[in-house]
């Protein structure tokens, strides 16, 4: 994502309603759930250096400052800034993904869970990996998140978009090529985004820099369950659904199903 003054005003318009703050604790918490759950397994010990980019609003550098990790979170919207202060997130900074304001090594591992999701330009996301790539020290993480290319048909199935000709098109023209764009700016539908094929993933976080790379499903197979919220509040159930999810999260048949993907790079 870039700075304030160069973000995308279709894209600072969406995140400066405030959607953001709430979004991981209500329609997305199997998202926040799994995207912990792999957090969890690949982050260094704390107390290591996070630079959590694109960070939102401060749910996953809140979770991460009181699981003791030193977390930097940087963000091209002010609001998003307050937000994660105010959630306890001491420091926060605006900031541009593709030029980070930090010096070589200086983080043990890289967050990107927002960022690559608004760089339409291929170029600026290899650039956006590379500056993690930059900042990472020997043996450090990035954790790189994406949309599938197929969210935006399975969410309108669901929510029942598609029934609506404006969807349709969009949809189509996402499928196409990947670039997302909300003509109709309306609020119910995302912004201007990429869509990742699942493919795309692990070309990306390697021409970024990185050596050894993985790629798993976040909700995976989750993302189609019926009454997913009864599924989350049962703990019985969650457990079930997650080790579900767990079980497929590497299928490549099945990873396209897969509201969003998360790309786990390692610096050698």
């Amino acid at each position: 994502m870039a700075e304030s003054d160069s973000l995308d005003p279709d894209v600072a318009s969406y995140y400066e309603r405030g959607r953001e703050h709430e979004r991981l604790s209500t329609s997305a918490r199997l998202e926040f759930l799994r995207t912990q759950e792999l957090l969890t397994r690949y982050l260094p010990a704390a107390p290591a250096r996070v630079l959590d980019v694109g960070g939102g609003a401060g749910a996953y550098a809140a979770w991460l400052t009181d699981r003791g990790y030193d977390v930097m979170l940087v963000d091209p919207v002010p609001l998003h800034l307050e937000q994660a202060r105010d959630r306890g997130v001491a420091n926060a900074k605006l900031g541009d993904a593709r030029a980070l304001e930090f010096s070589d090594e200086a983080f043990d591992a890289v967050l990107l869970l927002g960022p690559l999701y608004h760089l339409p330009d291929r170029d600026d996301r290899i650039r956006a990996l590379q500056e993690a790539h930059r900042v990472l020290a020997p043996g450090g993480v990035v954790a790189a998140a994406v949309i599938s290319r197929y969210a935006s048909t399975i969410d309108g199935l669901q929510q029942g978009f598609l029934k609506e000709d404006e969807f349709v098109d969009m949809v189509a023209a996402s499928i196409e090529d990947g670039v997302h764009v909300n003509r109709t700016h309306d609020p119910r539908w995302f912004t201007t985004a990429y869509f990742h094929h699942p493919d795309e993933v692990l070309p990306e976080l390697r021409d970024g820099g990185f050596d050894t790379c993985e790629r798993y499903a976040i909700e995976g197979v989750g993302t189609v369950t019926p009454n997913l919220d009864e599924w989350l509040d049962d703990p019985r159930l969650r457990e079930i659904l997650v080790r579900t999810i767990r079980t497929f999260e590497t299928e490549p048949s099945l990873l396209g199903c897969s509201s969003h993907l998360l790309g786990v790079g390692h610096k050698s």
